[in-house]
């Protein structure tokens, strides 16, 4: 699907020739830099340079030092505590931060990790019963936990001090807990970052904690860099915005990474394809590290992962890393298979005109849906919920795009719920079957509603023109580096190319589903190579061939046989004569 292209609009700032000898850089990297909003030195300084030294104190959080002060008298009174995660990489990695801090002083914590089939997200009553009856008196949550008011209730019942940490949005009311560390319910002005990872909230929390146990024993903190490798893996994995203190948090523990000190992380370093001291990107780390890991709770049991992440024995890592690569291997398999299906009823639905996408299938693997949903979206356009049978009931994943709040969609829609939960861009729920028709009936109402409100469309942010001239220089792909680590919030730059001819038209890949072009700027006449992603459906080889084409890029560097070529990595494709292209720019 062709998408709506908008420039960032260009901005100047009075003596810009004087800010980029200041700051030493190129009048390129300014403008990319004020085309993001940065208007002084300061500001541009602090983003090009997320120092460690920056992150905010612990004890300057709302809501982290009266946890913090809870958790450690429980543990100092020798309150057997259980630490209770999510199936997610987030989830994981809390936990493991948690337990890895916890363990430096001689605790000797349990945890719960729940099966996502069978528990589903969140806490649950018939496990806490258990853990209670093992003896169990302190429960601290990470990732979860905000939505889980019944159940809160029921550890308090069963004589649990109920300590939570968690960044989703609760239901309804918020659960009576002893703590909570959430700053999604404070208001942006009272908190540092709305915007932290599960394995965020964990990670301020335990630095609290660890200060306090530290005085406590009068022996040295534990090194809490130790585990900022664990806080990118999460953060990136969650696709929380790289802005602000996760800007700093991801960039410290990307260096973590490279060191690889992690022996599960080395070992899963290795087994997909990189160096283990190779210095990966934010990029590698979500489409190939994070992956792996998820694969765990999406299609076996995320202990798997967990016991990666902590182990001290390169042969077990080796093994598990292993293990986790062909899990990964059968859900890419179960993703084609359940996509392929329920696209099918996807193109059913658009030629009604509807405004969303509500898709069941029986046999549909409920930790794979989500991933379907995301596909949809990028595919048609509509805000997609995807469903399966779980027991007696449908249980389903959805996605949203552009401006549309997912979360506050479900809202209007929740009297046909059982549960729901999640953030704007994506959700869970569950419903009764027999639910399922007056439920896509309502929530198509309120998506058309949204839809004619914002008139949402699929939109690519281009931060500037770049002629493939300019893309061939060194210096341009090394100050795009500084802009580095890219995700949500700072997305990685897209440039619009100039008309290009396409002199090749090619598949890439054995399975034909992407593409790869040899593109030629009428200007300057320098080649460049062109991949796509998933484009062979739309764009068929050699479709494009002898085409004049405009091309919405990001640039990358590739090693061909040891030297670094820059080669193209295609967003969008704007066929010269196409009329349904429009390019324009957008105010801040």
């Amino acid at each position: 699907m062709t998408k709506h292209w908008l420039f960032r609009p260009s901005q100047s700032v009075p003596n810009q020739a004087a800010l980029t000898k200041q700051l030493d850089i190129s009048p390129f990297l300014a403008d990319l830099l004020l085309r993001r909003g940065f208007k002084d030195a300061q500001a541009m300084e602090h983003f090009l340079s997320p120092k460690l030294g920056r992150i905010v104190h612990p004890d300057k959080w709302p809501q982290i030092p009266e946890a913090a002060a809870l958790l450690v008298d429980k543990l100092l009174a020798c309150d057997p505590i259980v630490v209770w995660g999510d199936y997610d990489v987030d989830g994981v990695t809390a936990t493991a931060l948690c337990l890895d801090v916890l363990e430096y002083y001689g605790f000797k914590p349990q945890f719960y990790l729940p099966n996502r089939i069978s528990d589903g997200y969140g806490l649950n009553s018939q496990t806490l019963t258990t853990l209670a009856q093992q003896g169990a008196k302190l429960l601290l949550t990470v990732d979860c936990g905000i939505a889980n008011t019944n159940e809160v209730a029921l550890a308090k019942e069963l004589g649990m001090t109920v300590i939570i940490t968690d960044h989703h949005l609760p239901q309804n009311e918020t659960p009576q807990a002893d703590a909570i560390c959430n700053p999604k319910l404070l208001p942006p002005s009272m908190t540092p970052d709305q915007d932290l990872a599960g394995v965020g909230v964990a990670f301020f929390l335990m630095a609290s904690v660890n200060q306090r146990l530290a005085r406590h024993f009068k022996k040295q903190p534990y090194a809490m860099t130790n585990c900022l490798d664990l806080v990118a893996l999460g953060t990136l994995a969650d696709l929380m915005p790289l802005t602000r203190q996760n800007r700093i948090l991801v960039a410290s523990g990307l260096k973590q990474i490279r060191d690889a000190k992690r022996v599960g992380i080395a070992a899963l370093k290795i087994l997909s394809g990189f160096n283990i001291a190779a210095e990966l990107k934010s990029i590698e780390i979500s489409f190939k590290l994070a992956p792996r890991l998820n694969a765990a709770g999406r299609i076996s049991h995320a202990s798997k992962a967990l016991e990666l992440l902590r182990s001290d024995s390169k042969s077990l890592a080796k093994s598990l890393a292993e293990e986790l690569d062909a899990l990964n291997c059968a859900r890419r398999s179960e993703e084609e298979k359940i996509l392929a299906e329920a696209r099918v009823e996807a193109m059913r639905q658009m030629q009604e005109a509807q405004a969303s996408l509500v898709l069941y299938g029986e046999q549909w693997h409920p930790g794979i849906i989500g991933i379907v949903a995301s596909r949809l979206v990028e595919e048609f356009g509509r805000v997609c919920v995807v469903l399966c049978k779980h027991k007696t009931v449908y249980k389903g994943s959805g996605r949203s795009f552009g401006q549309l709040d997912l979360h506050s969609l479900l809202s209007t829609v929740k009297n046909y719920l059982i549960t729901f939960g999640g953030h704007k861009a994506a959700a869970a729920l569950t419903l009764q079957p027999e639910m399922l028709e007056q439920f896509k009936a309502a929530f198509d109402a309120a998506c058309a509603k949204a839809c004619a409100e914002t008139k949402p469309k699929q939109e690519i942010l281009l931060d500037a023109e770049l002629s493939l001239k300019d893309a061939f220089q060194a210096e341009t792909l090394a100050e795009i580096a500084l802009l580095e680590p890219f995700g949500q919030g700072n997305p990685e730059p897209v440039f619009a190319s100039p008309p290009l001819i396409v002199e090749r038209h090619d598949y890439l890949g054995y399975d034909q589903k992407n593409i790869l072009l040899t593109v030629r700027d009428t200007t300057s006449q320098v080649r460049l190579q062109a991949k796509g992603w998933r484009m062979a459906r739309e764009y068929p080889p050699p479709a494009l061939a002898g085409k004049r084409v405009r091309l919405a890029y990001a640039l990358r560097l590739n090693m061909f046989r040891g030297i670094p070529q820059p080669e193209l990595e295609i967003k969008d494709i704007h066929l010269e004569a196409n009329p349904n292209c429009t390019i324009e720019n957008v105010p801040f």
